[in-house]
């Protein structure tokens, strides 16, 4: 496979549609006609998948691709936001329901699902991948997964909030930069319009277990996904960094904080100017433009979480990876492999990842195409300067980032357990899942 520089300078390398777990099936009618001996020649490729951030533009792309190859049919499940793609997952393949393009999250979901994922070194898009971005999915020069796209994240605000409270967000580097800059906005809250300076979404898990906690766990891993996949124990090296921030968050949001889900976050309080900052990354932009384009155009800045050492850094990698069931039959891997192919490296396709994915995209071949909007921009010229933080959480014990440490925030933060017990119980169960 072709290697490739990584352009961004990476070493290293989701939400509101419902779905109930008995209702994930596939239901297109010509599913199994062509290997049913049916009178039609369509292949059906059934897609699974959790990022409903893109579910609309995606469902394009699907359209588009169908109407350019009247040959394929394409079924598009979306499984994310307030339910759990894993488990659906899970469930899809226990009914029998076998999708033949879904995504892993990479190397402890590789390992979960290894015996289903067929190698794509063969295809377009991995050898236009750019170097890095597979070290989660490689299996001894088996590329088992194709990465969506890179991703960024830290600390969204409100431009104007800021420049009305005289805050300058780029003197913040510190944490007590941060608390200073966070008392301001609690002080003026009423004069500036704003209910609370965060709205710390606590109900979701995966928001405090996935990215709060990897800023803080980056460093003791060296910034590397294998490192943290390969590591039998977490030792929570920057664990009081850590519970300084997510106390925070939680002490100055939007109450109560456990209740309070990523839809209400992103929808109903930032994009409605409502709070001054939310933790997130470029991927809420499509839903922050459908509330308030202008908003989303011009007034969305990103400011790195603080953590010593790493002042002015964004954690960048991939967030996930598309992979093919080779249990399918040859002739719907085989048309999996073209449509992935098609939507990474076609021109059509590129238009879509930058345009309407509004992806920063993971592979060459897109230098000429516009990053799509301010936040992905921001996140990019962090990604070039080389000031980023690894993307580890992914090499965390299958299900740990949420089950176990993000469980234990959410009893932290009920007053159920102190800190010290959230970091006992999940270096615990992270050290149990190794043995």
């Amino acid at each position: 496979m072709k290697k490739n520089k990584l352009g961004l300078g990476i070493a290293s390398a989701l939400l509101a549609s419902t779905v109930a777990l008995s209702g994930c099936s596939f239901s297109s009618s010509d599913e199994g006609d062509s290997e049913a001996g049916g009178s039609s020649d369509k292949v059906t490729v059934d897609i699974f998948q959790f990022k409903v951030e893109f579910k609309d533009q995606f469902e394009e792309l699907v359209s588009t691709y169908e109407k350019e190859n009247p040959d394929v049919d394409i079924n598009v499940k979306t499984v994310g936001g307030g339910n759990d793609y894993g488990q659906a997952l899970k469930t899809s393949f226990s009914s029998g329901e076998e999708p033949d393009i879904f995504n892993v999250g990479g190397p402890t979901s590789v390992d979960e699902y290894e015996k289903y994922l067929a190698d794509l070194s063969d295809t377009k898009a991995a050898g236009a991948a750019l170097e890095g971005t597979l070290a989660g999915v490689d299996r001894d020069g088996k590329i088992l997964g194709l990465p969506f796209n890179q991703e960024g994240y830290g600390l969204l605000y409100n431009k104007k909030v800021f420049k009305d409270a005289g805050i300058d967000p780029s003197s913040i580097k510190t944490m007590d930069d941060l608390e200073k800059a966070v008392k301001t906005l609690d002080s003026k809250k009423d004069e500036l319009g704003i209910k609370a300076p965060f709205a710390f979404p606590a109900k979701e898990k995966w928001v405090m277990g996935n990215h709060l906690a990897n800023a803080y766990l980056a460093d003791e891993f060296d910034n590397d996904v294998m490192t943290a996949y390969k590591s039998d124990t977490v030792k929570f090296e920057m664990g009081d960094q850590m519970h300084r921030f997510l106390d925070l968050q939680n002490d100055y949001s939007i109450q109560p904080t456990l209740s309070l889900d990523y839809s209400q976050q992103v929808e109903e309080n930032f994009s409605l100017g409502k709070v001054a900052m939310i933790q997130q990354g470029n991927w809420v932009y499509n839903t922050i433009d459908s509330m308030d384009p202008d908003f989303a155009k011009n007034n969305v800045g990103l400011i790195p979480i603080p953590v010593k050492g790493y002042e002015g850094k964004i954690p960048v990698g991939v967030p996930n990876y598309w992979v093919v069931n080779k249990q399918s039959s040859d002739d719907v891997v085989k048309a999996s492999k073209e449509f992935l192919d098609w939507m990474y490296t076609s021109d059509e396709g590129k238009k879509f990842v930058t345009e309407e994915f509004k992806f920063i995209p993971a592979y060459e071949g897109y230098e000429d195409l516009e990053i799509a909007d301010p936040i992905s921009q921001e996140i990019y010229n962090y990604a070039k300067d080389g000031n980023t933080l690894g993307w580890v959480f992914m090499g965390a014990p299958n299900g740990w980032t949420e089950n176990d440490l993000g469980t234990a925030m959410q009893q932290y933060i009920a007053g159920d357990i102190s800190w010290d017990e959230v970091e006992k119980k999940a270096t615990e169960a992270w050290e149990s899942a190794r043995q």
